[in-house]
């Protein structure tokens, strides 16, 4: 499969290699998002393929867009600019009426039956490994970072206050206080970057998800 599967909120478009589909506001867009909302470019932006690889282009010369890649991590493309759609990506589309979601879902390319990935040439670091994550502390961490691992349209890539994620665990606030701050002192002490500080709540975020300490599989643990 060499195409690329965009899904929008009423629709889904199924996109051929030599296909470029654009979004924004006007109607004659590919998906029009919402043809009353000035906040909107007119052509927001663009998917096409370049080579053998898909691409998203800002296509507007004012406004950003708001990039999600498949951990939940939300970065700005620039108008002018483009990346490479590699793998599963949201992309946010600010209006004055709202805000719109796309999903590009590029095409996989299977491995090969027998076929064994590449060995490593050198050992993969493994700063903070030998923290041991308990059952409570991957319960507290998937309370405060859920936002960066919800769809949308409950994607929000902050943590929540302590306050909030205590109240979803049913937890006293201090218990939840304790126990990240627990968690960070000891990462901090293996080696860990950035778990102290004023911004040390987001670093934790991004190590745990990027980690694979806490993932988007963990929403049931919120659930029960």
């Amino acid at each position: 499969m060499t195409g690329m599967r965009i899904e929008a909120a009423d629709h889904t478009v199924e996109l051929d290699p030599d296909q470029r589909l654009t979004f924004g506001r006007i109607r004659e867009c590919t998906i029009c998002l919402d043809p009353t909302d000035t906040g909107i470019s007119r052509i927001a932006g663009t998917v096409a393929r370049d080579g053998d690889t898909w691409w998203l282009t800002n296509s507007s010369t004012t406004r950003p867009l708001s990039v999600v890649d498949d951990l939940g991590f939300r970065s700005v493309l620039a108008p002018g600019r483009r990346i490479a759609v590699e793998s599963p990506t949201k992309v946010l589309v600010d209006g004055t009426h709202g805000q719109h979601g796309l999903t590009l879902l590029p095409p996989t390319d299977p491995v090969p039956a027998g076929a064994a990935p590449p060995a490593d040439v050198a050992e993969a670091t493994a700063v903070g490994a030998e923290v041991m994550i308990s059952e409570a502390d991957r319960l507290a961490m998937v309370a405060l970072f859920a936002g960066y691992l919800e769809e949308l349209p409950r994607y929000d890539p902050y943590p929540k206050s302590y306050a909030a994620a205590a109240a979803r665990l049913g937890w006293p606030r201090s218990t939840l206080v304790k126990r990240i701050e627990y968690l960070r002192t000891r990462l901090h002490a293996a080696g860990v970057p950035n778990m102290t500080g004023f911004s040390a709540l987001t670093n934790l975020a991004e190590y745990a998800i990027s980690r694979g300490l806490v993932t988007r599989e963990d929403l049931t643990l919120l659930r029960r």
